[in-house]
């Protein structure tokens, strides 16, 4: 069984989502501390051309606290200036629709709490794009806040009796393929593809938020560049 182990980003890049369509379960890291001006709740979209950053406001948001201790503090205000603002990059991309349908999704939630929100992102946009992975958070299941690094994750895989743990490329530093092999684990770092796609007529910026992805692109084309990674 193939797992994979990453925090909650809301609305994140395509490599996030190759990641979880490469594995049969995707634990979503939610009960480690928050890291401040990170990517659990910021990315990029395009905006007259060139990347700019958004940033789901949050309440009470601090380092000494757990990511899913922490409440998002959106209202009707700021969801209509996001909305606004995707509405006036976005209104004329070929699959605007469909991209806006799966923002108000995300938008809509009653649930406040970070983790919470973010899950629902995920699985509505795997839903659409039918990827069956098994998204499930840390907090839920697995009781081993006392271990850390690289040893709560070895016993997150063991826990789920997978032989096969695949992680971001960043991490290739972090873990020790022989030491996972000696827990009969294979370890594999995921590599994402270049990925190039029309944005109107603007130079074309890479690894923009899924919001982008998903405004410019139809699902059969997306379901292909999910598979645009090799692993190392």
């Amino acid at each position: 069984m193939k797992l994979a182990i990453m925090q909650p980003y809301i609305f994140p890049y395509i490599g996030y989502f190759q990641l979880i369509n490469a594995v049969d379960k995707f634990v979503i890291y939610d009960d480690v501390n928050f890291i401040n001006r990170g990517w659990i709740n910021r990315n990029r979209i395009l905006v007259n051309g060139k990347d700019s950053l958004f940033t789901i406001p949050l309440k009470d948001a601090s380092q000494n606290k757990l990511i899913n201790e922490i409440d998002i503090n959106w209202d009707a205000a700021w969801k209509n200036k996001f909305l606004k603002t995707i509405e006036q990059s976005y209104k004329k991309a070929p699959f605007y629709k469909e991209g806006l349908e799966i923002i108000e999704k995300t938008l809509n939630i009653e649930d406040l709490n970070t983790s919470n929100v973010i899950f629902n992102n995920l699985k509505v946009i795997c839903e659409y794009l039918d990827i069956t992975t098994e998204l499930i958070p840390s907090s839920a299941i697995y009781q081993n806040t006392d271990l850390k690094a690289q040893e709560r994750i070895l016993d997150i895989c063991l826990q789920e009796k997978a032989n096969h743990y695949i992680n971001p490329i960043g991490g290739l530093e972090l873990y020790d393929k022989s030491y996972f092999e000696s827990k009969d684990l294979k370890l594999n770092f995921i590599k994402a593809k270049p990925i190039f796609y029309p944005q109107f007529k603007n130079e074309f910026v890479p690894w923009l938020s899924m919001i982008d992805v998903l405004m410019f692109n139809s699902k059969e084309t997306i379901q292909g560049f999910l598979n645009e990674y090799e692993l190392v």
